[in-house]
């Protein structure tokens, strides 16, 4: 039996092979296909049209409405409305209107599962592999190769072992060590490879901060982010009402002992907070580097920044305090799933009574639409990337961090250590 790592292992099966090596080209079946308003049905629609041909397999097809919800102008209403119209006229069975960020929902609805090989028309398409997935990116071209012939052909990739040893302090989460690894490597850090995540401070994560790690894998450059799926994994899926979850085989979806990487080492427990200064993930350091920068708008949104965890790490910041006056706190939770949680919780009502406004499960100001943000602000946020212009305005200034810190700066007014205001 050949000695191979998760990723070979992921693609082997996927395949059909015995077994991969590093930079064998293979053909691959797609378990799941999963697209959005934005980069799905206005895209496919007409190219396949052109082509005269249909679906491969409606039921491996997922189209969740994210982007362009709720509709607030003519293109944005035309936009969700041949995205609507498709779906019910290809009857797709796997539908998500308005239900939240589709890299969050289609988890949380059990579409994603370990041994899995998948594609999204989305780049953070990467955060199924949080589940021990094979999962990456594709633009449209590729997608439409994807849901009209079922198979995509791969590269096998080198693997990156980021080995996180040791456990985070209170107040530092998967978003800082995500950013931590940006700033080292840079975003183009993982080139093709596929990324790893591992380590006891990586197992002893949630499925949600683990969701975040792999998410931003994307911006670390590499196709895929993977974490080897345990009992973590399993409980999740039986939460998310996956039939039989708990006894599915996890034990093959491991990087065997003796496989070749390329393992970077990293001590969780010395990991400050970290923020990103605009215009780049990459320019990430210690949040002590940017303390006392006046911020005008907190916001607490997209794939890695509200989910339900991420809103709970709010709220214990929060409790009991108010928004700093000049200071504007925007929350989007990521699913309608999440913020009844939350709600449930109190969690909402502590964000609420702090002075939080409350957005739309979707995607909102991270593709700067819905609550797209002003002239001139310095802002931070949850989301995955500041790039020049992303969230609204070219002139804001977008500054990356966790929940944690995002609501310790809104509380403050100014960039802080969430260390400091949890003391």
């Amino acid at each position: 039996m050949a000695i191979m790592t998760l990723a070979q292992k992921l693609l082997a099966a996927a395949s059909g092979c015995t077994s991969v090596a590093v930079g064998d080209i293979v053909t691959c079946n797609v378990d799941l296909a999963m697209f959005h308003d934005s980069s799905g049905p206005r895209r496919l629609k007409p190219m396949l049209q052109e082509l005269g041909t249909g679906l491969w397999d409606r039921d491996k097809v997922v189209l969740v409405m994210d982007h362009y919800v709720p509709e607030s102008d003519d293109e944005s209403r035309r936009i969700v409305r041949i995205a609507r119209d498709w779906a019910k006229e290809q009857a797709l069975p796997h539908v998500y209107d308005s239900m939240g960020i589709c890299h969050v929902v289609v988890p949380e609805h059990g579409h994603i599962r370990p041994g899995m090989f998948c594609v999204g028309g989305d780049s953070h398409s990467p955060t199924g592999g949080a589940f021990g997935a094979y999962m990456f990116g594709v633009g449209s071209t590729e997608m439409l190769g994807v849901v009209t012939s079922g198979e995509i052909w791969i590269q096998v990739p080198e693997t990156l072992a980021m080995q996180w040893n040791g456990h985070l302090q209170r107040g530092v989460t998967a978003k800082d060590m995500a950013l931590a690894m940006i700033g080292r490597f840079g975003m183009s850090g993982g080139r093709y490879q596929a990324a790893e995540f591992c380590g006891s401070a990586v197992k002893s994560l949630s499925m949600q901060e683990r969701m975040t790690l792999s998410n931003m894998s994307a911006e670390l450059g590499s196709q895929v982010g993977l974490i080897a799926p345990d009992q973590t994994t399993l409980d999740y899926l039986h939460d998310a009402g996956v039939p039989g979850a708990k006894d599915i085989d996890i034990s093959h979806w491991q990087t065997d002992i003796g496989a070749t990487v390329v393992c970077h080492e990293f001590d969780a427990s010395t990991l400050a907070p970290q923020v990103a200064a605009p215009h780049s993930p990459a320019n990430a350091a210690p949040v002590g580097e940017y303390g006392n920068t006046a911020i005008q708008v907190a916001y607490i949104g997209a794939c890695t920044g509200a989910k339900l965890e991420d809103l709970r790490a709010a709220a214990d910041i929060l409790r009991g305090k108010k928004v700093a006056s000049g200071t504007t706190l925007m929350v989007a939770p990521a699913s309608v799933r999440d913020q009844q949680r939350a709600q449930e919780e109190g969690v909402m009502n502590v964000l609420i009574d702090a002075g939080a406004q409350v957005l739309p499960n979707s995607c909102g100001a991270c593709s700067g639409y819905g609550g797209s943000i002003a002239e001139g602000a310095n802002v931070i946020s949850t989301t995955a990337r500041n790039f020049k212009g992303r969230m609204g305005a070219d002139t804001a200034q977008v500054f990356l961090a966790s929940p944690y810190t995002v609501a310790s700066s809104a509380v403050a007014g100014h960039i802080v250590d969430p260390r400091e205001v949890m003391a």
